[in-house]
């Protein structure tokens, strides 16, 4: 892993201050300038070379949306977006994934002093990893335009898919979930985001994909046709068997770090031996990989997305390294593979 060269870009100086000094305290991150607009970060770029950069969406003359625009165009670098948790924040954040952003990180502008620390101290982290993070035209892992009578080809064979992705996961979700038929396999997916972005998220995927997609809830039945996002990082999600399985939302210590955590998911699964297939995508830390291998040892499919072509490959070179993985795919590639090994009818 190289060290992070940040660039902070945002018109309040008391901003900029903060972050740097935040972002200092991290190690192997060094901030080597800031800026307060789009024309005065062109410049620091050009001279100070960055290999990461930090961008407010709210700035005076050129937006941070439109230079993020720019800088993917013309320049490709990790851009980390900062901006509000408002409905109209968690849009432009999804915006910002689109356009290439690698993550999008909240602006605690009204948090007590101590959610404030708590909340900030994950840039340096985020930051880092960004910087060594794979930034490359989306067009290269899109998924392929599929016909409406591809789609009526699924016939469920009864197997349930779990997911767990974090860091860069809007974007590869987005990838993963695109071709998936209205009638798609029983689904649940943990998603280590800001809850309020991953709501906004979730509302976006329901009105233009084939299938629903759920914010999951306790006692959530898990049938065909419904995708469910879990996202609430005070509860994990774990598998409650039946018929049908139903999900439940518990309170415990997090997972390998994370909560909800992919690796509790995953086991539950794994140890009420139903059909399944399992999936690390894109994403720091190792949260997924022990329940991945857990999975596939109970004799379920396994998937890990492409680490080498992955934004994050973290978690995904993590599962690989234990043995989770009965293939590892890009991104593109791997949703269609999960929906075949649900279909009766491939």
């Amino acid at each position: 892993m190289h060290e992070a060269r940040v660039l902070v870009v945002d018109d309040s100086a008391a901003m900029r201050a903060l972050f740097s000094d935040v972002l200092e305290q991290q190690r192997n991150v060094i901030v080597v300038g800031t800026a307060a607009n789009a024309s005065e970060a062109r410049d620091q770029i050009a001279e100070l070379k960055p290999n990461v950069i930090t961008l407010d969406v709210e700035m005076p003359g050129m937006s941070g949306i439109d230079f993020l625009k720019e800088i993917m165009e013309n320049n490709p670098l990790p851009v980390v977006m900062l901006s509000s948790l408002t409905q109209a924040g968690t849009e432009t954040s999804l915006r910002a994934y689109e356009l290439g952003a690698v993550e999008c990180f909240p602006k605690p502008l009204k948090a007590t002093p101590e959610q404030f620390t708590k909340t900030v101290g994950k840039l340096g982290k985020i930051v880092l990893a960004a910087a060594n993070s794979n930034v490359k035209d989306r067009k290269n892992h899109a998924p392929r335009e599929v016909k409406a009578a591809d789609v009526a080809h699924f016939t469920w064979n009864g197997h349930i898919v779990a997911l767990g992705a974090s860091m860069g996961g809007i974007d590869a979700l987005t990838t993963v979930l695109a071709n998936w038929p209205a009638d798609c396999p029983p689904t649940v997916i943990t998603l280590q985001s800001e809850p309020a972005l991953v709501e906004t998220f979730v509302n976006h995927l329901d009105g233009v994909l084939r299938c629903s997609v759920r914010y999951a809830k306790d006692g959530a039945t898990l049938v065909p046709g419904v995708v469910h996002i879990a996202a609430d990082p005070e509860r994990h999600v774990v598998l409650e068997p039946g018929t049908p399985p139903k999900l439940r939302l518990v309170a415990r210590d997090p997972v390998d770090g994370a909560r909800p955590s992919a690796t509790l998911l995953f086991g539950t699964i794994a140890r009420a031996g139903v059909a399944a297939v399992g999936g690390v995508l894109t994403g720091m830390g190792a949260d997924g990989a022990k329940g991945l291998k857990m999975m596939r040892d109970a004799g379920c499919r396994t998937f890990v997305e492409d680490p080498a072509s992955a934004t994050v490959g973290e978690a995904p070179s993590n599962a690989v390294a234990l043995g989770a993985a009965e293939k590892t795919l890009a991104i593109g590639e791997l949703g269609e593979a999960v929906i075949a090994t649900c279909n009766q009818a491939g």
